[in-house]
């Protein structure tokens, strides 16, 4: 439910923003290609910027099972994730790179009283710096990666979300980076907004493809969805 409002219900104008979190509010694709070429030269193996594009967008479970595959490394599982988590919170830890644009259209969604969601595939643990970072304020719901049985590309965060906020998916507009990620919001039918990052994007119908943040206002978010 909204911080200070009740549950909005049915199709319409724009009831909530769902917003992904790496590649799209911040430039973390690079600080992942970093973590995940040490781990697998850890590994024993070799990481280049082809492999990472088959990660963009996934689960930590499935980025550990590439790798183990790629490597054939007789190393757990766990061991293997608690290595990329490591890495990667100790560099969110450090600074946290926002993208261009995103700065600006959270405070405006923010101040304009349209409620908003942080969706990610990636782990509680992550997501905590960046909140610290960007401004708690912004979000009144946020869903991790390991809080859903299901993640990206399966619709359930962005289900969760929705529910969460009260609000139905045809009236959320969600901005993503990943094919992963439209997957994910068109399957839970929400109107979406591609900013591509690693993985170029084909426009869709109920998707718009935009260079940038700095392309995205509230006005053009509210375009997007239908009025009743």
């Amino acid at each position: 439910m909204p911080r200070g409002g009740s549950p909005v219900q049915g199709p319409g104008a724009l009831r909530a923003v769902l917003f992904d979190m790496d590649g799209l509010l911040i430039d973390s694709e690079r600080l992942w290609l970093e973590v995940e070429f040490e781990v697998v030269a850890r590994l024993g193996g070799r990481w280049t910027e082809e492999h990472q594009q088959a990660l963009v967008g996934g689960s930590l479970a499935g980025a550990v099972a590439y790798m183990l595959e790629l490597t054939g490394a007789d190393v757990p599982a766990a061991t293997v994730g608690a290595w990329l988590l490591d890495g990667m919170a100790e560099r969110l830890g450090a600074a946290v790179p926002l993208l261009p644009g995103a700065k600006e259209l959270l405070a405006e969604v923010r101040a304009a009283g349209v409620p908003a969601a942080l969706v990610s595939s990636s782990h509680r643990r992550l997501i905590e710096p960046v909140l610290d970072a960007i401004g708690r304020e912004h979000f009144a719901v946020t869903v991790a990666g390991d809080e859903v049985a299901r993640t990206k590309p399966d619709p359930e965060p962005y289900r969760t979300a929705a529910a969460r906020l009260g609000a139905d998916p045809r009236a959320c507009v969600v901005l993503e980076d990943s094919p992963n990620g439209l997957a994910a919001a068109e399957a839970a039918g929400c109107v979406t907004v591609a900013v591509p990052g690693v993985l170029p994007i084909a426009a869709a119908p109920g998707r718009t493809v935009v260079a940038s943040l700095r392309d995205v206002d509230l006005a053009f978010l509210r375009s997007l969805v239908p009025a009743p």
